[in-house]
């Protein structure tokens, strides 16, 4: 009986240590109207996004509740240092524009709003007409104006017959790290798209069959020796008609996988290609720290930030 006093007695003694110990209650802050967002754009990231993204955090009765509360300040906390859209004013555009682009990729991934807070919290979720409401103001405010003619006469500048392409393909030269342009990466599976709408360009990332064999078997967390991931990138170009399509080519990236070869950059060999010259990126073989440091908070998914279709 006397054991079970105590141990009675050590677990209030924790739960009353996590209550005094565990987060604080955030404090809320109203913010003023994000400057150059339209209303429509605003009230789905207040009703979907502040609570845990900015100071303007509206906290439900149940919210508050122990133990329940710990968990809730946790995510609150966590999600502003990920992104604070309390500093709105402070970013500049191009920043701006990332950080909305970033949001609308973590919806559509179905990161965000967490799972576990939308269960308590249901009126945060994301309509499918608010995610296109959200994708078309991003095009608005990234996309150059269809009237921009120059855009139009660089692509033509930059168009290639077929013969002269294949010469030049031929005189690619090889990256500061010794790696040889894979010319035939346009044969490959596409394995997924993506929109980047901070930089205006249309992305298709293409993988080689040791990567389309990986995906089909669901080990790409590892990937398998042998993988090579390729993301080419063109401008997007607005038409007469308002739609978007392939502009200009801007560049095209690679990823090798080799654990031996490439110990010492993340088991992965980096590659860059830029412009329609395909003109190798990096003057030395330190560009690829630039490569591991963007990627590098996807080391838990091996670096990578492409989630591929399913072919199964």
């Amino acid at each position: 009986m006397r054991e079970n006093h105590v141990l009675l007695f050590f677990v209030v003694f924790l739960v009353g240590l996590l209550y005094i110990t565990g987060p604080g209650e955030p404090p809320y802050e109203p913010i003023d109207k994000l400057t150059g967002v339209p209303e429509e754009i605003q009230d789905i990231l207040q009703k979907s996004c502040f609570d845990c993204h900015s100071s303007q955090t509206n906290l439900q009765w149940y919210d508050k509740i122990f133990p329940f509360s710990n968990v809730v300040y946790g995510h609150i906390s966590q999600g502003k240092r990920a992104m604070d859209f309390s500093k709105w004013e402070e970013w500049d555009t191009n920043q701006q524009n990332a950080k909305l682009f970033y949001s609308v990729n973590k919806i559509l991934a179905k990161e965000m709003p967490l799972s576990s807070y939308q269960w308590f919290h249901l009126e945060k979720k994301i309509t499918e007409h608010e995610i296109s409401l959200f994708k078309s103001y991003l095009l608005r405010r990234t996309i150059p104006s269809s009237s921009d003619t120059n855009q139009k006469e660089k692509i033509q500048q930059g168009e290639l017959s077929r013969g002269e392409a294949n010469q030049r393909i031929k005189e690619v030269r090889s990256t500061a790290n010794q790696i040889a342009y894979p010319a035939d990466y346009r044969n490959w599976t596409v394995i997924s798209m993506s929109d980047r709408f901070d930089n205006g360009t249309i992305r298709i990332i293409y993988g080689n069959e040791k990567a389309v064999e990986a995906i089909r078997k669901q080990t790409t967390n590892p990937w398998p020796e042998g993988t090579i991931l390729a993301k080419a990138a063109w401008k997007q170009q607005v038409n007469e008609d308002g739609s978007i399509s392939m502009g200009e080519f801007v560049q095209v990236e690679f990823m090798f996988k080799d654990a031996h070869k490439y110990k010492y950059t993340a088991g992965w060999g980096w590659a860059r290609w830029k412009g329609p010259q395909l003109k190798p990126y990096g003057e030395t073989t330190a560009f690829v720290m630039e490569c591991m440091n963007c990627h590098k908070p996807q080391k838990e998914s091996d670096y990578v930030f492409t989630k591929p279709f399913d072919l199964k």
